[in-house]
């Protein structure tokens, strides 16, 4: 049987569950080896659940479905939220099914027309696991070059939680992050035996500490609205509202679109940023004028 034949997002979601806890708070004494990494033991777990190392070892390998008993016990040791429960059952239930690739995504016609309208506002389209498909010229200026990112790294929360120059452009990056670990929570349930999802949240779950507890963390409620605010270099500090419109033909595909306030100076940034972006020669102004 191979590694995460079942159930592989169970194994993450309770991987990052214990390690988010010490013995001192759930009453054992620290004692052994020093700890390679933090947060509680898979044999500590174990046997505060009443179960077998070698049984919750397969659990987090995806290897084993999980008996309502054990998901009960879990709950208790793991100092659970009725959130973070309903997530962990939910888990639990999903289909046992072989992982898979999915099928190339493609942007739908007509987001791709409604990017092309939108050429003085920044718009892009997000697919699965908030994959960056599409974007127009301001959105690019606004955020990043997403022609110079990869293709396989081309993924809004991995810029999020990896890219320190994306990271510094958002002023409120942690409440920016967070919406975005809820909507792949919200996602999860949804892509059973999604390899490039699972890779990412390990991914993600291994490189940053903030994600890891926000993916074990109670569960913000899920947004298609919101404000950010930005640190530009070229369009100074922006308070911009995105709202995510989704796609009547392809429900996964949603477009994101970032606008300003009319009369505010978050408008009048854009509006330089649009006009910076449409004439080259704003950005090589002459030294000698």
């Amino acid at each position: 049987m191979r590694m995460n034949e079942y159930l592989p997002e169970l194994g993450e979601f309770l991987i990052a569950c214990r390690a988010r806890l010490s013995p001192r708070t759930v009453g054992l004494p620290e004692f052994g080896a020093p700890r390679r990494v933090t947060g509680l033991r898979r044999e500590e777990v174990a046997h505060l659940a009443g179960i077998s190392s070698y049984s919750y070892a397969r659990l987090e390998q995806g290897r084993a479905p999980a008996p309502k008993s054990v998901l009960a016990a879990l709950v208790r040791v793991l100092h659970l939220d009725d959130d973070q429960r309903d997530h962990l059952f939910a888990l639990a239930a999903k289909d046992e099914r072989p992982p898979r690739r999915r099928p190339a995504q493609k942007v739908q016609p007509q987001l791709r027309r409604l990017l092309d309208e939108l050429s003085a506002t920044p718009a892009l389209v997000l697919g699965r696991r908030t994959d960056v498909l599409a974007w127009n010229a301001m959105a690019a200026a606004l955020l990043t070059d997403f022609e110079r990112v990869p293709d396989k790294k081309r993924n809004y929360a991995r810029l999020l939680f990896t890219d320190p120059a994306f990271r510094e452009l958002h002023l409120d990056w942690r409440t920016i992050a967070r919406i975005c670990v809820t909507q792949l929570r919200m996602e999860a349930a949804k892509c059973p035996g999604d390899r490039e999802f699972t890779a990412l949240v390990g991914e993600l779950s291994v490189t940053d500490a903030d994600f890891r507890q926000w993916w074990a963390g109670r569960q913000m409620p899920g947004l298609r609205v919101g404000t950010k605010r930005l640190r530009h270099p070229i369009a100074g500090d922006l308070t911009l509202d995105w709202d995510s419109l989704t796609c009547t033909a392809d429900p996964v595909q949603q477009l994101v679109v970032l606008t300003a306030e009319p009369g505010t100076s978050s408008h009048d940034g854009l509006r330089f940023l649009a006009s910076w972006t449409a004439d080259p020669d704003q950005r090589a102004p002459d030294a000698t004028a």
